[in-house]
Formats: C-alpha cells, sequence, structure tokens
C-alpha cells in the first residue's frame, strides 16, 4: 500500500499484528493501536504492507525533514548571534581607543579599536533583529510597528559617528535621512 497520507482513525491491517486504528502520526512514522496484542506499534509511513480498511483524511501535511531543516535555517538566520563578516577600515587595523579623564590623577583606558568595532556590529545586529521581530509581532498595530520602527531608526541615526570605522559603506549605520 504505502499510503503516506492517511489520517488518524484510519482503519488497517498489517500482515503480522492485524487489524489496526492509526492513533498519532508523525513526519516519518504511523503510531497504529493494533486490536491483537492489545499494543500500540510504530510502523514506517512507507510500509507496503498495510491493507487499507477505512480511510480518514489526514487533517494537514506532515512536515518532511526538507521542511523542518527550512524552517530551522530561517530562524537561525533570523535569531542568531552569528554575524557576518564586517570588516573594519584599514586605517583602524590594530589601532587603539583612548579614554582620557579630566581629572589627570586618574589613569586613562585603552581600548583595542578592534573590540570596540565588534561591539557596534553587534548592536547593529541585534537591532535589526530587533526590527524583524517588530515586523512580524502578531499582537502590535501597523500604527505601533511603525512608532517603534521610528526609535530605531533614531538609533541608527545616533551611531552614524561610528561610520568612520566601517571598510564597506554599505554595512554602515543609516539614520533617516539616508535609506
Amino acid at each position: 500500500m504505502g499510503d503516506s497520507q492517511l489520517g488518524i482513525g484510519s482503519r488497517i491491517e498489517h500482515p503480522k499484528f492485524g487489524k489496526g486504528v492509526i492513533v498519532d502520526i508523525d513526519t516519518e512514522y504511523y503510531s497504529i493501536w493494533f486490536k491483537d496484542g492489545n499494543s500500540t506499534r510504530g510502523i514506517d509511513r512507507s510500509f507496503e504492507g498495510l491493507t487499507v480498511l477505512e480511510k480518514a483524511a489526514a487533517d494537514s501535511v506532515p512536515l518532511t525533514l526538507d521542511d523542518v531543516k527550512r524552517a530551522l535555517a530561517q530562524v537561525i538566520d533570523e535569531k542568531s548571534d552569528i554575524q557576518e563578516i564586517v570588516m573594519i577600515g584599514n586605517k583602524w587595523l590594530n589601532g587603539a581607543m583612548i579614554l582620557k579623564p579630566s581629572d589627570s590623577s586618574l589613569q586613562p583606558k585603552e581600548i583595542p579599536i578592534q573590540a570596540f568595532f565588534h561591539k557596534m556590529v553587534m548592536v547593529r545586529d541585534r537591532l535589526r533583529v530587533m526590527e524583524q521581530a517588530i515586523n512580524a509581532h502578531k499582537v502590535l498595530t501597523d500604527e505601533d510597528k511603525v512608532d517603534l520602527q521610528q526609535y530605531i531608526t533614531r538609533i541608527y541615526g545616533s551611531l552614524t559617528t561610528f561610520n568612520v570605522l566601517f571598510k564597506n559603506p554599505e554595512e554602515q549605520f543609516k539614520g533617516t535621512g539616508e535609506k
């Protein structure tokens, strides 16, 4: 038979286990309760030895492994901290930022520019994830989404000061006056 579109409640007959009823379905197996033996067994959905006695329609098309892989890849792209490689401008490589307090009795703080740049890129990427979450939110109204987007755009605008660190202009922060 090999009918992979049987629904819960379908009555079947197995050559070894006898008559049964499908009680659950996943992507690869039917869970079938068999009268003889009063037990439930997982039977591969592509098993050719089943005879359909009474077919119940499948409620929905089950997910395939490829469906799950595609969905997982999309979630990882949208939600992860995995970042694209963003290059710092060559003139800043191995450079340092020095934060000098006005009080001369205090020590200045030196921060590698590359570490600071990495933090700025992380901020940019997390703002992008926040934008996606706002746009995809199921409860917010369109007006709420626009209001929140305006705040994010203003944040980007505030961060344009640091665009000097980026090697490639297309990776820079863009405020309200830029696209």
